[in-house]
């Protein structure tokens, strides 16, 4: 069993930047994937960005450029940072992870508005 606790969402400009980080109850090493979705309102959950245990990246085409995942093993972390943020960014976004077992964040709201 993993819980998954996300921070780091709030309300940002557009252009501006925000990092999200997702922190795991227990020791990541066996986690085989772990990755950041959003759902925003009226929308199917979508992938935003995923890393594999050996470091792989995998981006959206809308995170791709403005967005990168990390993931840091002695902190047992995932962190999302997002930069030039657009009114089209606005979702609540959602920690991922699978052993293969799949576990899920609680979610963060990010909202970008002027």
């Amino acid at each position: 069993q993993v819980q998954l606790v996300e921070s780091g969402g709030g309300l940002v400009q557009p252009g501006g930047s925000l990092r999200l980080s997702c922190v795991a109850s227990r020791s990541t090493t066996n986690i085989v994937i772990m990755a950041w979705y959003r759902q925003a309102p009226g929308k199917q959950r979508e992938l935003v960005a995923s890393i594999g245990s050996g470091g792989r990246t995998n981006y959206a085409d809308s995170a791709k450029g403005r967005f990168t995942i990390s993931r840091d093993y002695a902190k047992k972390t995932v962190s999302l940072q997002m930069n030039n943020l657009q009114p089209e960014d606005t979702a609540v976004y959602y920690c991922y992870a699978t052993t293969p077992f799949t576990y899920w964040g609680q979610g963060t709201q990010v909202t970008v508005s002027s």
